[in-house]
């Protein structure tokens, strides 16, 4: 059973605020809704009989004994307090049109403890009713417990008056209530989710947990989906998201101090965790560092650079390798970023792992080596797929894509292990759309980054 960190439940739980209002609202609002339009008030009219005999040679005074004869004999009592004779007669005395099992619903008789003194609770709808059921069950009762055990002194020592407000006025315990348990709702789903959830966080312990440092952490930039353009090096470049991809590149440069970095292949575990949008910055970054850069797409399923660069796609990679001409010019294409050029996915294949991994590309690589000081490589997701499995062969280095909060752990482990198989030099781990508000990022190689 895996450990529950208290704290990161806690921090978790911030997610949840407008959860708990919401929920909290609703219920409050629903529970007076209910005590005000919907619950109808119940009166409860309350009186008390006391039963005790005579001694015939001491008058009116009790003995010890009678006293105590009394109180064994009070659980008796209230069974004749509600059964059909003692009800039926206050039923018909009171002209009352209810049945007696009605009526036995709406009362509550017991003896008060260590007493002969029979407690009388009625509750009904109306509160003048209440009262005079309550007191015509008493006078009834005590008539018959008087034939029965020929008893002389059963006496009413209270009268039930009319109550003035009702018994089941809850509104305010039933508001706190109604607030707690919208509140535990809440939390308890919140903790479930916590639990079951098994995307890794930039705050995991990344190393500890696959023994691959975190090479450089993206903050969420929402603005990028306002106009289409995901471009932000080039249009903001003084922007976070800037700032944290110059430093993924520096991060980079220090992982091949000792070697030439020449070719990056960046990959994810699955779809949508943002690896074009890091190639593409990313290849920018090196390009306004004064690299001649060149950046491939080589998702032959279902490479998205063209639209990122806003290009045509109808010849790109898949279309170099079925080329058997020497000509590669006419498949790169200058873009808009000075020192950046591409080449698209192109025609999607029926077979991209074996254009891959094939003779031809290995030599198209080759030869792009001697014309570019960075080449980048947009691979496809690994999970199920071993296109850029084969590609990591080739390349100097893997960066493995990972959106925050949203990658399984289990997969990102089959993701390192699959590129461990053929020996891939990965550098590291790339936090993608990491909510800078609500947690700390990552420092690497002593580069600070923001907060």
């Amino acid at each position: 059973m895996e450990e529950i960190d208290i704290k990161e439940y806690f921090n978790y739980l911030k997610h949840y605020v407008f959860a708990f209002i919401i929920a909290v609202v609703l219920m409050v609002g629903g529970i007076l809704a209910y005590d005000t339009m919907i619950k109808k008030p119940i009166y409860q009219a309350n009186t008390t009989v006391v039963i005790a005999k005579a001694n015939e040679s001491e008058g009116l005074a009790a003995t010890i004994s009678d006293l105590s004869a009394s109180q064994k004999l009070a659980n008796t009592y209230s069974e004749i307090a509600k059964s059909e004779l003692v009800l039926n007669r206050t039923i018909e005395e009171l002209d009352l049109h209810m049945s007696s099992k009605e009526l036995s619903s709406s009362i509550a008789i017991k003896p008060l403890e260590d007493t002969s003194i029979i407690s009388i609770a009625v509750k009904d709808q109306n509160a003048t009713r209440a009262a005079t059921i309550a007191n015509g069950i008493a006078k009834v009762f005590a008539e018959e417990v008087t034939k029965i055990y020929k008893l002389d002194n059963v006496s009413q020592l209270s009268v039930a008056t009319t109550p003035s407000a009702p018994s089941n006025n809850t509104m305010t315990r039933d508001i706190v209530l109604a607030a707690v348990i919208a509140m535990l709702g809440v939390a308890g789903f919140a903790f479930l989710r916590f639990y079951l959830d098994d995307s890794v966080k930039h705050t995991d312990d990344i190393e500890k947990m696959l023994g691959l440092p975190v090479t450089g952490s993206i903050s969420r930039n929402d603005s990028k989906l306002k106009n289409g353009n995901e471009l932000i090096v080039a249009r903001a470049p003084k922007s976070i998201v800037s700032e944290n991809i110059k430093s993924l590149r520096t991060n980079l440069q220090f992982t091949a101090v000792d070697r030439n970095l020449k070719t990056i292949l960046v990959t994810s575990t699955n779809a949508s965790e943002g690896k074009s949008f890091v190639s593409s910055n990313l290849a920018i970054s090196f390009a306004q560092a004064g690299k001649k850069v060149l950046i491939i797409d080589c998702d032959l399923r279902k490479g998205r650079l063209h639209k990122v660069f806003k290009m045509f796609n109808n010849a790109g990679l898949s279309d170099l390798l079925a080329d058997s001409s020497k000509n590669m010019g006419r498949y790169i294409r200058k873009t808009s970023v000075e020192n950046l050029d591409l080449i698209t996915c192109g025609t999607y294949p029926p077979n991209p792992s074996e254009l891959l991994a094939s003779q031809r590309n290995k030599k198209v690589l080759a030869g792009l080596h001697n014309h570019y000081d960075i080449i980048i490589l947009d691979g496809a997701p690994i999970g199920g797929l071993a296109d850029s499995v084969i590609l990591s062969s080739l390349v100097d280095e893997v960066l493995i894509v990972t959106k925050d909060g949203a990658t399984s752990k289990n997969d990102l482990i089959a993701t390192r292990d699959a590129l461990r198989k053929v020996d891939a030099n990965i550098a590291g781990i790339v936090f993608n759309v990491v909510n800078h508000r609500s947690a700390k990022y990552y420092s690497y190689y002593g580069v600070k980054e923001s907060k």
